[in-house]
C-alpha cells in the first residue's frame, strides 16, 4: 500500500501518469472517496497522460463515457446506483472486461463485481481542505 498527498490538480494528473505507465494493456481502477476528493481530476489525469484531448467529465448521469487515444478509456461513474445489481443490469462485467482501461468512480457500489488485479485508490481529502491525499493498492 502506497500513500501519496497531491497538492494540486497538477500533482494528481502527474501521479495518474505516472500510474498508467505501470499498467498493462487492460486494467480496471477503482477510485473511491467523496465528491470533491480528486477522483474526476485523477481520470482527467490518465486521458492526458493516454493522448486524449477531448474534455473529461464525470458521466455521473450517463454512468460511462469512453474515450479514444493510445488506448481506449473507460470512465465508469456508479454515484447514482445503490445496489451492486444496478451495476449487473448496466453491463458493469462486460466494461471491467473491455479492452484498456476502465477507471471506476464510486466503485463501492459494485462491491463484489470488481476483477482480481484491481487498483485500488482511496482519495480524501485532509482537514486543511488544499491537499488530497491517495492511497494506492492493487488486489
Amino acid at each position: 500500500m502506497e500513500e501519496i498527498v497531491s497538492h494540486s490538480p497538477a500533482d494528481t494528473h502527474r501521479l495518474a501518469a505516472e500510474i498508467l505507465v505501470t499498467l498493462p494493456d487492460r486494467a480496471v481502477l477503482a477510485l473511491y472517496g467523496d465528491l470533491g476528493s480528486g477522483k474526476t481530476c485523477f481520470v482527467q489525469g490518465l486521458a492526458a497522460a493516454m493522448g486524449i484531448t477531448e474534455p473529461v467529465t464525470s458521466p455521473t448521469f450517463t454512468l460511462v463515457n469512453e474515450y479514444k487515444g493510445k488506448a481506449l478509456l473507460t470512465h465508469v461513474d456508479l454515484y447514482r446506483l445503490t445496489h451492486p445489481d444496478e451495476a449487473l443490469a448496466m453491463g458493469f462485467e462486460e466494461l471491467v472486461e473491455s479492452d484498456g482501461i476502465t477507471a471506476i468512480e464510486w466503485a463501492e457500489r459494485a462491491d463484489g463485481l470488481l476483477p482480481a488485479g484491481t487498483v485500488h485508490l482511496r482519495f480524501r481529502t485532509p482537514e486543511d481542505g488544499k491537499t488530497r491525499v491517495i492511497t494506492i493498492e492493487e488486489s
